[in-house]
């Protein structure tokens, strides 16, 4: 069975590489081969390891009840709080499915450019659109699936609109692909009540002309895996992330799980590589993201989490200011919170993607907004210490630091909410200069133990500590055992406040 499936993706990119030469496309050489050792040339590119923050938008048809993320799975499940929503709501899954969901998302109010233009201000360097969620809906113009944002719902190119916009900005694009999961995440729209009034009676899943949308019955032995194992749907994906790397090329792809199906994925990746590497003439400048540490090969993603310590290898958590997709009366993370995960994600190699909710409509809440822009006031002051810096020697000290304090993440890592004190620092690097980030308003003056006379880590006398974005004054001492700031009077009303430390020449 292996056998035959190299033999039909071989097939599939032959074809590609056909139709290519027929329309007297160049073929460049293939660098990249569908191994391990071959994808471990992979070279990070410099966009990627200096740009440090990206916003995401995790949105689509799902939005549209207001009732938070996994909506198109969690309707069909009788008893849950978004089946009895939708029972209310619509009425029976059996006679108003997801499918039924997909032509109320009209997106009446979505300005890709005004709001690429917020989050270029916000200080973001990429941007991030949903190709497709779990619930089998395209928002790119697809040739070989109907259920897409062109032909149905808005009956716009999101993606496409979305990169347009992140070009005009400045900013780098890249994909979501959720797809993986899709096949044995639907299932349930297969299902029927169990009990009451319509017991018994199919959901609109089990209807054969919306297999397309809603796949065929799965096998049951691999249903309650997260990816599947059947082949012909393995091939599907392939095909279906084929069509949107080839469609528009993104800086950065992303994958909601581990790199899927063995093979099948090293040879995606491989031609996600190789035909970057055509369309920038010879340099490779994709960033392939799936939740799996990577040994070189593409940079890890962490979800809801942060790596416990330095990276070799940069990273990227993906995470959300609240809920994935739209709720009626959800709690967002504040400006504070979201500098305070940035800071401790970047002193240990890594990047912060977060998703931005929008309304089902495509505008931004005014509270959303709100910290939006707060969260670009916070990097134009401290931004020089973010930005295409590097790890340190250590990433930080205090409290948060210690394993006893450290609560475990639900998809590796550690949980991207946290309690940090004053003691809590987080230090990143650029040049000679280094930079200190206090995460958390101290009471009194301000010791950063690791950077004393004695350090082990240092080799030279500080010259100066400066406040980052002010030009105040500050009274420091290095002392033997620690560097001691005078917490001065004008002290920021930040939560995070940065240092920059320069040395002895």
């Amino acid at each position: 069975m292996k056998k035959t499936l190299v033999v039909m993706i071989t097939a599939f990119f032959m074809s590609i590489n056909v139709q290519a030469q027929q329309n007297n496309t160049r073929i460049e050489p293939q660098k990249f081969k569908p191994t391990d050792e071959s994808l471990k040339q992979y070279q990070y590119p410099d966009w990627f390891r200096d740009a440090k923050f990206g916003i995401w938008s995790h949105w689509g048809p799902q939005a549209v009840p207001r009732q938070g993320d996994w909506y198109a799975k969690n309707m069909y499940m009788q008893g849950s709080g978004q089946n009895k929503y939708h029972v209310a709501h619509y009425g029976t899954p059996s006679k108003f499915g997801y499918k039924d969901i997909i032509p109320l998302w009209k997106a009446e109010k979505w300005n890709p450019e005004q709001l690429m233009a917020l989050y270029r201000k916000a200080g973001a360097k990429y941007f991030v659109s949903m190709g497709s969620h779990h619930d089998m809906f395209f928002l790119w113009n697809s040739k070989i699936h109907r259920w897409n944002s062109v032909k149905m719902g808005p009956q716009k190119d999101v993606v496409g609109l979305w990169q347009k916009a992140a070009k005009k900005e400045g900013l780098r694009f890249g994909v979501s692909e959720h797809l993986a999961a899709s096949f044995n995440w639907f299932q349930p729209s297969h299902g029927a009540d169990k009990t009451g009034r319509f017991a018994g009676i199919p959901y609109d899943g089990r209807d054969p002309q919306y297999a397309d949308l809603y796949h065929l019955p799965a096998d049951s032995s691999n249903i309650n895996e997260w990816i599947t194992n059947n082949p012909g749907w393995q091939k599907k994906w392939l095909e279906y992330v084929t069509e949107l790397v080839d469609n528009y090329h993104p800086d950065l792809l992303y994958s909601d799980s581990k790199l899927p199906f063995e093979d099948i994925g090293r040879t995606m990746v491989a031609h996600y590589y190789n035909q970057d590497i055509t369309k920038n003439k010879g340099k490779l400048e994709a960033v392939y993201t799936p939740k799996e540490p990577s040994e070189g090969k593409w940079a890890q993603d962490v979800e809801r989490g942060v790596l416990d310590s330095i990276s070799p290898f940069p990273w990227q958590t993906d995470t959300s200011i609240g809920d994935w997709y739209y709720r009626t009366g959800q709690k967002y993370k504040s400006a504070n919170e979201i500098a305070q995960l940035l800071v401790d994600i970047v002193s240990k190699n890594g990047n912060l993607l977060i998703n931005v909710v929008q309304t089902p409509e495509g505008d931004l809440e005014p509270d959303v907004v709100k910290i939006v822009t707060e969260i670009g006031e916070w990097i134009k002051l401290n931004g020089e210490g973010i930005y295409a810096t590097r790890p340190w020697k250590v990433y930080g000290e205090g409290p948060s630091t210690l394993k006893s304090n450290q609560t475990k993440g639900r998809f590796g890592g550690l949980t991207d909410t946290r309690e940090y004190l004053a003691a809590d620092i987080r230090y990143t690097t650029k040049g000679n200069d280094l930079f200190a980030f206090c995460l958390n308003v101290p009471q009194g003056d301000i010791e950063m133990k690791l950077l004393g006379r004695n350090s082990k880590y240092l080799t030279k006398p500080i010259s100066s500590v400066t406040l980052l974005g002010s030009k105040q004054k500050l009274n420091w001492e290095q002392r033997d055992d620690s560097l001691l700031i005078k917490k001065p009077e004008n002290y920021p009303a930040w939560q995070v406040t940065g240092f920059k430390v320069e040395f002895k020449k």
